[in-house]
């Protein structure tokens, strides 16, 4: 069984990743400094299991990568560790490149150096795969997709972050030679996600018959792709992706985000319906948008599918019924999410 090492293996993405493939696949080293959207709580069925160990640390802590990679000799590293959310990088950016950029420089350096000592069967079978987002192309129009070759042109400070990490990552391969990859995926929804994102917050505020703030007109479009679809295509990247290339990955589900939460709202109503019957239609409110806000994204996931055979498993609607099912089943997940800094709120205003 192969060893991984997964940083930001106790956040959304990443945690799901790992709960997912920890055993099943391969021993996972998961590497997390537990910020406000890293939670144990999701990791819980994991505590004990011989193919997980936990370790609460920093990518940008180089004598603890040092110590991890000695130790555990990964046969392949998958870079989740990210601040990920637009409104939290319009408050404070510099947490955003901290992170994003100078800590993605960090582990690449820190594996760099672990991977020129490998032997040339291990060094040729390595992988360092870097999860990225499809907001380092900027904002499309009312036609076309992004693909791989996409100009960036990232327009708030978190897809800037990102768009910076990627440059890194694609300068390490053709510089070093370093056995790279890279995925910009489109917006992810599903188990486990820190409520201050579209799709957790609607449903916990439906579910508290709150006020459902939808940014602008609402008319902005998302491509939106089940969690569980994103893992088995990194998974696919990984051991079948060719060194130094991107895969964009998409869910082929364009949704403007006022239908994104009408659907929400409909769900909720089907599976908790108010005592007098009515709908939480009512409940939805139109904020002053974000600035920057980018009017439309898209992905164009043809290569990924052609050259490794994976598409999503899960339609839009299908999706979302798991997710909120996922969520009704599991309110006290939601409940200890986090230190308690996050209400509910919209961040991101100016």
């Amino acid at each position: 069984m192969k060893t991984w090492l997964v940083t930001g293996g106790a956040g959304f993405i990443g945690g799901n990743f790992v709960l997912e493939h920890a055993g099943a696949v391969a021993r996972i080293v998961n590497l997390d400094a537990l910020t406000y959207a890293g939670n144990l709580d999701t990791l819980k069925t994991l505590q004990g299991h011989s193919a997980h160990r936990f370790v609460h640390g920093d990518i940008g802590d180089r004598e603890l990568l040092a110590a991890l990679l000695a130790e555990h000799r990964p046969d392949a590293i998958v870079n989740f560790a990210a601040e990920s959310h637009v409104d939290r990088s319009i408050d404070g950016p510099a947490a955003f490149v901290q992170t994003n950029v100078v800590g993605t420089l960090s582990l690449l350096e820190a594996t760099l150096g672990y991977w020129r000592a490998l032997d040339d069967e291990a060094k040729a079978s390595f992988r360092f795969l870097h999860v990225s987002t499809d907001e380092v192309y900027g904002s499309l129009g009312n036609s076309g997709k992004f693909t791989e070759s996409t100009p960036y042109a990232p327009n708030s400070p978190y897809s800037a972050s990102k768009a910076a990490s990627d440059h890194l990552v694609r300068a390490f391969h053709h510089t070093y030679g370093l056995p790279t990859l890279t995925t910009n995926c489109s917006n992810n929804y599903g188990p486990y996600q820190f409520p201050e994102k579209l799709v957790p917050l609607m449903i916990q505020k439906a579910l508290s018959n709150h006020p459902l703030p939808v940014y602008g007109d609402g008319r902005n479009v998302r491509d939106w792709l089940y969690v569980g679809d994103h893992c088995a295509a990194i998974r696919a990247v990984l051991e079948r992706g060719r060194a130094g290339e991107v895969y964009n990955i998409g869910g082929d589900a364009e949704r403007e985000n006022i239908h994104v939460v009408r659907s929400i709202v409909e769900l909720i109503d089907e599976r908790r319906p108010r005592a007098d019957g009515s709908s939480r239609e009512a409940l939805i409110s139109y904020v002053k948008d974000r600035p920057g806000h980018d009017r439309r994204y898209a992905i164009d996931a043809s290569k990924i599918q052609r050259e490794l055979g994976w598409k999503p498993a899960e339609t839009f609607e299908s999706g979302l019924a798991r997710t909120v099912d996922w969520y009704l089943a599991n309110q006290l997940w939601c409940d200890r999410i986090g230190d308690g800094s996050y209400r509910g709120e919209r961040l991101g205003h100016l």
